[in-house]
């Protein structure tokens, strides 16, 4: 059971002093057995949610659930006031619940709105619900307008007005047409957040008399429409290019708030011709891309989950190739109270002190108020127990009795937060709640948890034992968590037995046992190998598990990492899988899993099927193994082995390879020991004392080996004296007093008789001393203590066994351990060469003093600061150059000019670094500065820019001016004439003027101090091209004129856009085309530098891949073979091997005119004429029959009725036929607010459910017609089909209004 100590920062100490202790709060258990019998105040577990908006067609039903001991009994308040549940028929309260059930059927729903709040009561407190406001969905008519028709001239912008009824909640808003096709919304015509519909510039394609507007209500499942709106265009006077403006919102800056964890939706439309494109930024920082994004065709931008960071200024820009404008959207967060500490339930003792804490964020701050059992607490009877301080509310010493709920209520303008907490004092024994004997398997090397759950009030404290007498403290390995839980981290099968927690308190104490079992892992030891079979033949893989004797392991066979085929081949053994007569589709990954209840094991192989392939005219195999082994000529140090040769297999044998075993020291392992030609059959082995000999022979032809022979009678040579000594024999110390020998042991093949140790022998060079030494045994190391620090020894090793010492072994140098070096370098000067190097001496120390081999020394210096600043700058990062050798002097590069450095020298040896020298200070003089920090060109005009530019990140002295240096670029990148500008450091931006228009110009800027200029930066940028000579883009054989002469080239795109720095390469200016009878002809003005231009082309709309022309060299093409009548995409491009970059014109539309063919007038012949009469006569017939016919029904289409009434509501379709009902008469004042055919509509215009109500669902196919979550319909209207005979020819079909709305949102 968790345990919290929980004290208000900063109040924690006053109450220790003035109420003696204060305990943890206990959490109330989940056992049911444990709950049974302890009393509980009331908790509220379900309400309904804060707004509730119900539908008139239903009953309405407020929830409020709660629980306690014992079990609560409800009360409501409406609007303030006690409401009486009982006296109202019409409201039920469900048994043993608070939740109310109200029947409006036949009642005025709005009867029943207010606000209303539950109240759950027991003896032990009382708990309220939220304050639920309750109100009816409404769906208001449109009310009557005539929208006059507009028209306009092309290219103005224009604003539809929609202006829908305030319903609850609000409608979705959509625009359709009158056959209930959605208008098309692209850059130049979308519709607001407000359903306003908006055109950037209109043209003679948007001319229309059928812009209707749709409000659809989502709760009561309604759609209204407005009248519709006409719209023509004229040609004869249209409106020219402009730059944009916005027409929403309006002005250069707007305001809007945003509530926390809310949505956030900017909007920015802007009018002009072309039109203009949006983007967004946020002036003071970035924007938040995981909840941003872009919507209404970049017009749009919502940020969701607000935070207090999306409060800022945000700038929308409408640009096109004339200019831009900006608006900027003030956003300011206001947030509505949020939980930061919420109060909790607290089970007290008696004379336990506790707090309770209600911790809220919100703008504006909150206001907290606290109540008791509902009551405000200011109003409750006085306890001197209980302290409230804002957010605090402090219990001390709580008796039985005293038993409470307590409310917080947080509220600001935006909203309100409501947490009710009970506070109950108990005094109760310990139980332990964790079942008793309870086993516990793990793996080996994996966590164990044991349980202890435990309640009691006190909190009882937990202690561990195990079996039943070593007591258990937190400690590797055991772990005792704050909720009684025993953690062993690792655990390990000397960790198994019998575990014994303890829970003790004040009025009591129970114990519980539980077992803990560590089992072996579970592990596959001969893993399925990859396998390459023929079809037909079988294909086995094997899986050979390890686990612990008492886990039964289930074996699982996978196939791709799916089931393996229901087929009688598949063959699973305890130990293997078999698949028998394999075919290609068994091809694939077949992996094994062992299973036990506690772990698994899996590994996998690839099964690979090839075609089966008849048997070669020869057969070539390895060889047979050699057989019939023989020792003969033994002696103590070697042997004859012979053997017989096994079948070749029509391929001779290369060699006889002779290995073998040593059963004494390696048993199971065979190595190499000769090799003899393929000839031979015998072989003389040279054998080492003290080894038990097998031999066996294996046989290599161009196969590969034979299996191995049989192995050979064993042959035991007798012990000796070691033939060698250890190898790579060591000697160095690692501690100041220490030297440690290290070797390279024997093997036990090696050692020649049993015994073996090492006798280490050493003595110190230089001094005349004996050899002293020390015999070890079954090591690799010896250490020597006691040593002087850092002198040279001779040691040496030799091998021993019981039958004598191994030869002379050799003497090896060593040093005894190094220590730190004890002085500093003394003396240490600095000489500066320049801004950049400097140069540091110092006096080497002596060599005593360094005890240890002399590694070198180490320079730390670091900069302190600029000599143009005053004060030293903070963590300035530390640089170290290592000098080797016995240096004296050493140079530091890369120093930073105009500076003060500081620096210490170390000395270095094996074991560390000693002491630092004194600290020594230097300058460095001025340099020459750092580049500008940006250059950068704006305010491009036709005869002048502005170049604005940054100081330098690093002066490195004192900044005395600026140059400028710029110069014309002509298109065959020539460059003229350059001018030369100085400016004084304080200033930071120039206009240029007297320059030439569209033309390329590079400049060249530098920083400058005493000591020269620094590095250059250049630039390169454009001046604007006059625009008086650009042609309007018109596409060939269209337009609102007659298309120009072939000679006369066409203007298809105008001069790309202009940024504020052309960027260097390429640069395409104004691109013409003309069409001919011969072909396309494409002319450019190209300013660019690189040699590999191409025309590309491609038919339009069409995925074929860009056809390449190359025109180096040129300024127009004629690209030949067009299709005629086909329009095709052309571009420019200009590319370099050099450059990554790829340089293009915009695509240019050319259309090829259909050739004209010579063929004969039908329009003229005779017979043409007859049938065209005759089919005529026939449409008229039909005309009348049709006219009569629908007469008779007294009913027009929806169709018709649409073209001539223009009524704004869709009706719904009548109940009997299925068809749209019918539309009231325009003169009738009396009717203009008539309801739906079928359906009731209550005096406050709503439309209201009853057994003959008539809605749009009711149409669907089969009866399920309904909306989607978008606001769409599901399913398409059909009529019901006919109840009355008589009335089968009054249906008439209508559009249906469906499948165009499924779409929509």
């Amino acid at each position: 059971m968790d345990r919290k100590w929980k004290v208000a920062p900063g109040f924690g100490a006053v109450v220790l002093m003035l109420l003696g202790h204060l305990t943890s709060a206990l959490e109330v258990p989940l056992d049911p057995k444990v709950l049974e019998g302890l009393p509980q105040p009331p908790t509220i577990m379900l309400q309904s949610p804060k707004n509730y908006i119900f539908d008139p067609r239903e009953n309405i039903v407020i929830h409020c659930e709660a629980k306690g001991k014992p079990h609560p009994s409800f009360s409501w308040t409406r609007n303030g006031t006690h409401f009486d549940v009982e006296k109202d028929s019409k409201v039920l309260m469900k048994p043993s619940s608070g939740t109310l059930v109200i029947d409006i059927s036949g009642e005025k729903a709005e009867a029943y709105e207010g606000t209303y709040q539950c109240t759950a009561h027991n003896e032990h407190g009382t708990a309220l619900s939220n304050n639920i406001v309750i109100r009816q969905s409404r769906s208001p008519l449109w009310s009557k307008e005539r929208n006059e028709a507009i028209v306009v001239q092309k290219g103005v912008p224009l604003v539809l007005q929609c202006r829908p009824p305030m319903g609850l909640p609000p409608p979705v808003i959509f625009w359709m047409d009158h056959i209930f096709q959605r208008l098309p919304l692209n850059e130049r015509v979308s519709q607001s957040l407000n359903g306003d519909l908006y055109f950037s510039n209109i043209l003679p394609e948007d001319t229309r008399s059928d812009y209707i507007c749709y409000a659809r209500f989502p709760h009561t499942q309604t759609i209204q429409q407005k009248q519709p709106i006409s719209i023509t265009v004229l040609d004869n006077n249209p409106v020219g290019e402009r730059r944009p403006r916005f027409m929403a919102p309006l002005g250069s800056s707007s305001n809007t708030m945003v509530l926390r964890g809310d949505v956030l939706e900017l909007e920015c439309i802007a009018e002009g011709l072309p039109t203009p494109g949006i983007s967004w930024r946020k002036e003071s920082g970035e924007l938040p891309s995981s909840r941003m994004s872009l919507h209404n065709f970049q017009k749009t931008l919502k940020i969701v989950d607000v935070t207090e960071d999306d409060a800022g200024d945000y700038c929308c820009t409408a640009a096109n190739n004339l200019g831009s404008v900006n608006h900027i959207i003030k956003v300011t967060v206001k947030a509505a109270p949020f939980w930061i500490s919420a109060p909790r339930n607290l089970i007290l003792a008696p004379n336990e002190t506790d707090i309770l804490t209600c911790r809220v964020g919100g703008e504006p701050k909150p206001k907290i108020s606290w109540s008791i059992n509902g009551v405000p607490i200011e109003n409750a009877p006085q306890d001197v127990s209980r302290k409230v301080e804002e957010d605090t509310v402090t219990l001390s010493s709580v008796q039985t009795g005293s038993s409470a709920v307590y409310q917080c209520n947080a509220s600001n303008e935006f909203g309100y937060l409501l947490a009710n907490a009970f506070v109950s004092v108990l005094a109760e024994p310990p139980r332990v709640l964790t079942s008793p004997n309870k086993l516990y398997q793990v793996i080996t090397n994996s966590p164990a948890l044991l349980d202890c759950a435990t309640f009691g009030s006190p909190i009882p404290i937990i202690t561990w034992f195990k079996d039943s007498q070593t007591s258990i403290k937190s400690g590797d390995p055991y772990v005792i968590h704050e909720n009684g839980t025993l953690e062993i981290h690792v655990a390990q099968p000397l960790n198994s037995g019998k575990y014994t927690c303890i829970a003790t308190n004040s009025l009591g104490v129970r114990e519980n046992s539980v077992v803990l079992e560590v089992k072996e892992p579970t592990r596959i030891m001969r893993q399925p190998e990859y396998k390459v079979v023929q079809r037909s033949s079988d294909a086995v893989f094997e899986c050979h598990v390890k686990h612990d004797p008492s886990l039964i392991p289930t074996v699982t066979w996978l196939k791709d990492s799916g089931e393996l085929p229901d087929d009688e081949r598949f063959v699973v053994d305890a130990d293997s899988l078999t698949i028998k007569d394999v075919i290609q589709e068994d091809e694939g990954t077949y992996t094994c899993i062992m299973n036990t209840t506690l772990d698994q094991d899996s590994a996998s192989a690839m099964l690979t099927v090839v075609e089966a392939t008849p048997p070669p005219p020869i057969s070539y195999e390895e060889p047979d193994p050699p057989k019939d082994l023989e020792l003969t000529d033994q002696s103590e140090r070697s042997v004859q082995l012979t053997w017989i040769p096994g079948d070749e297999h029509n391929s001779p044998t290369q060699k006889f390879l002779i290995q073998y075993e040593d059963l004494l020291h390696q048993p199971g392992v065979w190595l190499n020991m000769s090799e003899v030609d393929g000839s031979s059959t015998t072989a003389h082995l040279n054998l080492s004392p003290y080894v038990y000999y097998s031999f066996r022979v294996r046989a290599l032809n161009h196969v590969g080996y034979s299996l191995p022979s049989q192995p050979s009678h064993q042959y035991r040579t007798n012990p000796a004296a070691p033939d060698e000594n250890p190898s790579d024999v060591q000697a160095g110390g690692t501690e100041p007093n220490n030297l440690v020998v290290s070797w390279m042991p024997l093997t036990g093949f090696q050692s020649n008789g049993p015994g073996l140790q090492y006798k280490v022998l050493w003595r110190q060079r230089d001094v005349e001393q004996e050899w002293s030494s020390e015999t070890v045994a079954n090591v690799s190391q010896f250490v020597l203590t006691g040593t002087p620090t850092f002198v040279p020894y001779e040691v040496k090793v030799q091998a021993e066994n019981t039958y004598g010492s191994g030869p002379e072994p050799e003497v090896v140098q060593g040093y005894s351990g190094e220590d730190l070096p004890l002085s500093a370098p003394d003396n240490v000067q600095v000489m500066v060469h320049n801004s950049t190097v400097a140069e540091v001496h110092w006096e080497p120390v002596s060599s005593p003093t360094v005890r240890g081999k002399l590694e070198g020394y180490k320079v730390y210096y670091q900069r302190e600061r600029g000599l143009q600043e005053t004060e030293v700058q903070a963590e300035q990062q530390q640089q170290v150059l290592t000098f080797g050798g016995n240096r004296t002097d050493g140079r530091l590069p890369g120093l930073r000019p105009y500076s003060l450095y500081s620096l210490f020298v170390r000395v270095l040896n094996s074991r560390g670094e000693g002491p630092p020298s004194l600290n020594r200070t230097f300058e460095t003089p001025e340099g020459v500065p750092g580049p500008p920090s940006f250059l950068e060109v704006i305010n491009p005009n036709m005869d002048s820019l502005t170049l604005k530019w940054g100081p330098p990140h690093d002066n490195n002295g004192r900044l005395t001016g600026y140059t400028l240096k710029y110069q014309p670029v002509n298109t065959t990148n020539e460059l003229g004439s350059a001018k030369v500008l100085t400016f004084p450091a304080n200033k930071t931006s120039i206009t240029l003027t007297e320059l030439k228009s569209s033309t390329l110009y590079k400049f060249y800027f530098s920083a400058q101090t005493i000591k020269g200029s620094g590095p250059t930066v250049t630039e390169e940028a454009f001046t604007v091209m006059d625009t008086t000579h650009i042609q309007p883009s018109v596409e060939t054989g269209k337009g609102p004129t007659e298309p120009p002469h072939p000679t006369s080239p066409i203007t298809q795109s105008p001069r790309p856009p202009f940024h504020k720095v052309r960027p260097v390469g390429p640069a395409f200016g104004l691109v013409n085309t003309s069409v001919s009878e011969d072909g396309a002809v494409i002319s450019w003005e190209y300013f660019g530098h690189h040699k590999n231009v191409f025309v590309e082309y491609t038919v339009e709309n069409s995925k074929d891949d860009w056809k390449k022309e190359s025109v180096n060299g040129s300024h127009s093409y004629m690209i030949k073979d067009l299709k005629p009548g086909t329009s095709y995409k052309v571009r420019v491009v200009a590319r370099d091997q050099t450059d990554a970059a790829v340089h293009s014109t915009e695509e240019v539309l050319v259309t090829v005119p259909a050739v004209a063919t010579r063929q004969v007038d039908i329009a003229t012949q005779g017979w043409f004429i007859g049938l065209m009469c005759a089919i005529a006569l026939l449409i008229l017939v039909l005309l009348i029959v049709c006219f009569i016919k629908r007469n008779k029904g007294g009913k027009y289409p929806v169709k018709e009725k649409e073209d001539a009434h223009q009524d704004p509501e869709i009706q719904p379709m009548k109940e009997d036929d299925g068809t749209f009902g019918e539309y009231r008469s325009m003169e009738s004042d009396t009717e203009d607010h008539k309801p739906l055919k079928g359906s009731r509509t209550p005096s406050n215009g709503t439309v209201r459910r009853d057994e003959s109500d008539d809605s749009l669902v009711d149409y669907g196919e089969g009866g399920d017609g309904q909306f989607n979550e978008d606001g769409s319909f599901i399913g398409q209207y059909s009529g019901k089909k006919e109840k009355d005979t008589h009335e089968g020819n009054e249906s008439s079909e209508a559009p249906s209004p469906v499948n165009a709305m499924n779409s929509f949102v």
